[in-house]
């Protein structure tokens, strides 16, 4: 099967070790990924500004690099859930929609994949360290993803997992919203960081670069010695240290 990778741009431009993190942990199971070099941003800042020609012409440049992947698996369920949006956006066009539906039903989130594709929820990694998860907004609640990081989280040996409060709080990034309403975004960023100060975490893990690039910037600003991690990183990194 021709599974491919599809990056995001934040973890293209900012943070590629989370993409290494997925090729290499997938090649453990003997899935390669494929990187078809003509994918570009998902359209999501387009479409959430209201810019929907704009995120109309991205969207075909999604549709066009994956038409032959029979998986696309991305390291952020924001940007994989954009890819459902597609279909708003392709409503008048038939053929376009057919083709969006068809990107749609193969595309998935790196736990999604991992535990509901290969049936994986043990790695084998070992993390000897305190634990938190912030569960992004777009990936828990409205692509579900909820149980397979936990599944994952739990098959980690020697990790101590301390329940994040007030976990299901948005972060504050929401894209184009932290630039709009910016006071209002430090608020919600800093009301989250003092929950994770709460847990005495070592390590607070997520599956989206853009909200932990967020409150990673809030920690660093407040002097907080935590961790910032995508899961595809911890789980590597515990593999590595078998």
């Amino acid at each position: 099967m021709k599974v491919s990778l599809f990056i995001t741009c934040l973890s293209d431009a900012i943070y590629p070790r989370v993409g290494e993190a997925m090729v290499r942990l997938l090649a453990k199971y003997g899935v390669q990924l494929d990187f078809p070099n003509v994918q570009t941003c998902c359209g999501q800042p387009a479409f959430n500004s209201g810019y929907w020609d704009e995120a109309r012409a991205t969207a075909r440049t999604i549709i066009d690099a994956f038409e032959d992947s029979d998986f696309v698996i991305s390291p952020s369920g924001s940007c994989t859930y954009m890819i459902h949006h597609y279909a708003d956006l392709f409503k008048d066009d038939p053929a376009m929609l057919e083709r969006a539906q068809r990107l749609q039903a193969k595309a998935y989130e790196f736990t999604q994949f991992l535990v509901q594709v290969l049936g994986v929820s043990d790695v084998g990694a070992v993390f000897n360290h305190k634990v938190t998860y912030h569960p992004s907004c777009h990936g828990s609640r409205l692509l579900g993803v909820k149980d397979e990081p936990m599944q994952l989280l739990q098959g980690v040996e020697g990790l101590e997992f301390v329940p994040l409060p007030f976990a299901e709080d948005c972060c504050g990034f929401g894209g184009t919203f932290a630039v709009k309403m910016a006071d209002i975004s430090g608020a919600m960023v800093s009301e989250k960081v003092d929950h994770i100060k709460e847990t005495d975490a070592e390590v607070l893990v997520g599956l989206d670069m853009a909200c932990l690039m967020n409150i990673a910037g809030n920690l660093r600003y407040r002097g907080e010695p935590v961790r910032v991690m995508h899961l595809a990183e911890l789980l590597y990194e515990g593999v590595t240290q078998r």
